[in-house]
């Protein structure tokens, strides 16, 4: 029987089996190094989905001032269509959302599953990296999330302009 995925924070003992989920989910995985900086980053933001008490998914997602970006979603190849990709973005988003939080990342053009999973988030496409991809130069879909003003902050008229300005450019 399968038990809930259950989310937590990434840690160091994780990378072994980060390290084989990233080399199955991509044709340009990222090295050991490259995790070890994102988890040494204390406004970043590391996440481990647990199914059936193994290592199914994480997320890496870094702030860069007023921004927070979505650097890297991976789920275990036997895990996909489980719900494990939704269940790491929704604890992201538990996590980091505030009235007028904004959000990017970059994903294969011809990823349409992984485009349609962060569209039910709430992102929009914004425009293209051209050969943004090593491995065949395919281009990147910029995506762009911006968490929206609740009623209350609308009162304020000085939190509205602010929340308008930081918004993605279209």
């Amino acid at each position: 029987m399968t038990e809930p995925v259950t989310i937590r924070p990434l840690s160091y003992a994780d990378l072994p089996q980060v390290l084989s989920i990233e080399r199955r989910a991509f044709p340009t995985p990222w090295s050991l190094a490259m995790f070890v900086l994102e988890l040494s980053k204390p406004s970043g933001i590391c996440l481990a989905a647990m199914l059936d008490r193994r290592l199914a998914g994480y997320v890496v997602c870094s702030r860069y001032d007023t921004v927070w970006h979505l650097m890297n979603v991976a789920v275990d190849v036997t895990r996909r269509r489980e719900g494990v990709a939704s269940a790491l973005l929704g604890a992201l988003f538990d996590r980091a959302d505030r009235p007028g939080e904004r959000y990017t990342l970059e994903v294969r053009r011809s990823n349409a599953g992984a485009i349609s999973l962060y569209e039910g988030f709430g992102f929009r496409g914004a425009g293209y990296r051209r050969g943004y991809y090593h491995d065949n130069r395919e281009d990147a879909l910029i995506m762009w999330r911006t968490v929206a003003v609740q009623a209350a902050d609308r009162a304020d008229p000085e939190a509205e302009r602010s929340a308008r300005d930081d918004r993605a450019p279209a």
